[in-house]
């Protein structure tokens, strides 16, 4: 097996390894962030621990099977959604029903964010601080069938296609509920954020709708708008909002450590059901 010095391995790194040596490196590489992943679905640490549990236990039943055409950490990943979907349970004072598409688009918003918003000023620092934490709340109060896809895709960064997968829902489907989530949060951020008068829209707003789907297109893709030197100032201070928000987005659960009692505890259990 090749040393593993990275981030994430490659699935040459793996393929062939038995499961009771490449479920600890999965456990050591991915554990923090899986548990990151269950703190944000799940809402508590009792249910993110299950999560971790039942995610490196189906790991390690279904290793003969991985064969190395995706990454161990999107394979992982995969199973955890699925896992999640199993554990979830309707809990009292969760959302039954989620703004319209129409509530949340931006056209009638009055002002744009001033222009020390997103920037590295003590003003724009404060700003993200203040937006981690609205952020964070947003994300706990999304209805689960969006905030699944919401999770998956913009703090684990996994690809529609797999996240489809994973949700056993049509591709349209995961990138209709991703789409509606992004603005939902893109609007508690900018709560607190004060606005300026922006100048007014250049485009019709069909025109503008059009580019705002291109934009969350591109979002889903993880590429750079390529459209980005021909829309308005209004449509590019909504732009850089999404960016800020998807970029406070991907850095929740980095440096999140695994709790020592939860790897213990998989361990324990592997020890248990291992041939």
């Amino acid at each position: 097996m090749n040393m593993i010095n990275s981030g994430d391995f490659s699935p040459s790194d793996l393929v062939g390894t038995p499961a009771a040596e490449a479920i600890p490196l999965l456990i050591d590489a991915f554990g923090g962030r899986l548990y990151a992943l269950g703190l944000r679905l799940c809402r508590n640490e009792g249910d993110a621990e299950d999560l971790v549990q039942e995610t490196f236990l189906n790991a390690f039943q279904a290793w003969p099977k991985f064969e190395g055409r995706s990454k161990p950490s999107t394979w992982l990943y995969t199973i955890a959604g699925r896992v999640c979907q199993r554990l979830h349970r309707k809990r009292a004072g969760e959302p039954a029903e989620f703004a319209s598409l129409e509530e949340l688009l931006p056209f009638g918003e009055v002002g744009v964010p001033g222009p020390e918003a997103f920037t590295d000023s003590p003003e724009g620092l404060e700003h993200r601080r203040e937006g981690k934490e609205r952020l964070e709340n947003a994300i706990a109060s999304l209805p689960p069938e969006f905030r699944m896809p919401l999770v998956l895709k913009e703090i684990l960064g996994l690809p529609l296609v797999t996240i489809a997968d994973a949700l056993g829902l049509a591709e349209g489907t995961v990138k209709s509920r991703l789409h509606r989530a992004r603005l939902k949060l893109r609007q508690a951020v900018l709560a607190g954020i004060p606005v300026v008068d922006g100048p007014p829209p250049v485009y019709s707003q069909q025109v503008c709708l059009d580019l705002l789907d291109a934009k969350q297109d591109a979002l889903d893709r993880g590429e750079t708008f390529a459209a980005e030197s021909v829309v308005c100032e209004r449509c590019r201070a909504i732009f850089e909002s999404l960016d800020f928000t998807e970029d406070l987005c991907r850095k929740l659960g980095v440096g999140e450590v695994l709790p020592g009692s939860v790897r213990a505890a998989v361990m324990e259990r592997i020890t248990v059901i291992a041939p």
